[in-house]
């Protein structure tokens, strides 16, 4: 079977409209629908933005408008040899919704798009209304969890392999990509969601170079950061309290960012935290649309109103 072209895979029609914005010195692709208070969506690795379509129509459907990214380095999005970091990536998120004409935004985010929404909390609170972390504790949490649980270690020990230069990137597109699909496979608690046409989707669009490498030097900022004064400060930043209120989603099942590697995080919050643990995986919101979309409708009106 023939992959659909990148470009075709990633300005894929829907009841939603594509556009691209200009934000802190990049250009950005984002997909959105719907008008209402501005709800917007982070992806994680290896996806990118269609890993929201379900949220985004019901989401468009309930009264918001649903805006998704892709993140600097995916998707349709520019592809800059540097900026692969969270504070590049809280002023990246800032800029788009102003841009958007927004002046602050529910942020909703997975995996690294998560730790996009904990960073801009505290980098740029004025554009945030609230966050909801996905299948990612606070930073610091993380941090600990990695320092003291050797389980989560090896959970993250992919990452490992990503240190060194050029051999990720050609596993990640051999096979046209395939090792994208095996990766997400994997990181399910249930991989029924993923048929053949959504799994060739997430192939295509990784296969636009070189998003192979840009998504990767997350990963490699990550590491080396640990030691780096970058990284330092970084963490140092994260010891601020969010002042903003926070819906924590994870799958009990996450194979990826162990559940108990979760607890804690709410010692970093000032505002209402609220945790919700689904029965799926890495990716809840693939995995438990119905579920995840529910708990998220139910709790939007207690930040968004007024």
């Amino acid at each position: 079977m023939t992959l659909p072209d990148p470009d075709a895979a990633i300005r894929a029609a829907g009841p939603w409209s594509h556009r691209d914005v200009s934000a802190n010195g990049a250009r950005f692709h984002i997909v959105e629908s719907g008008d209402g208070p501005a709800v917007l969506f982070l992806h994680g690795f290896p996806t990118f933005w269609w890993t929201w379509r379900s949220q985004i129509v019901a989401l468009a459907d309930a009264g918001y408008r649903a805006i998704a990214m892709d993140l600097r380095g995916y998707g349709g999005s520019d592809h800059p040899p540097e900026g692969y970091d969270p504070r590049t990536l809280a002023a990246d998120v800032a800029g788009v919704i102003r841009c958007l004409g927004e002046e602050d935004a529910v942020i909703v985010g997975h995996g690294w798009g998560g730790l996009g929404a904990w960073s801009t909390a505290v980098v740029e609170p004025d554009t945030v209304r609230a966050i909801v972390p996905v299948s990612m504790p606070h930073p610091r949490q993380l941090r600990r969890a990695l320092m003291r649980n050797g389980r989560q270690r090896a959970a993250l020990g992919y990452a490992l392999g990503f240190q060194v230069p050029f051999v990720p990137e050609r596993r990640l597109t051999a096979r046209d990509g395939q090792r994208v699909v095996d990766l997400i496979r994997s990181w399910c608690a249930s991989d029924e969601w993923l048929d053949e046409q959504t799994a060739d989707v997430y192939r295509s669009a990784f296969l636009r170079w070189p998003t192979a490498h840009t998504a990767i030097e997350y990963h490699r900022w990550a590491a080396r950061s640990s030691v780096r004064p970058d990284g330092l400060s970084y963490m140092s930043l994260m010891e601020a309290p969010i002042q903003r209120r926070v819906l924590q989603v994870h799958g009990k099942a996450d194979p990826m960012t162990l559940p108990g590697s979760v607890d804690g995080s709410d010692a970093y919050v000032r505002g209402d935290y609220r945790r919700i643990d689904l029965d799926a995986g890495h990716f809840p919101h693939e995995e438990s649309p119905d579920e995840f979309t529910a708990a998220l409708l139910d709790w939007l009106p207690g930040v968004t109103r007024g």
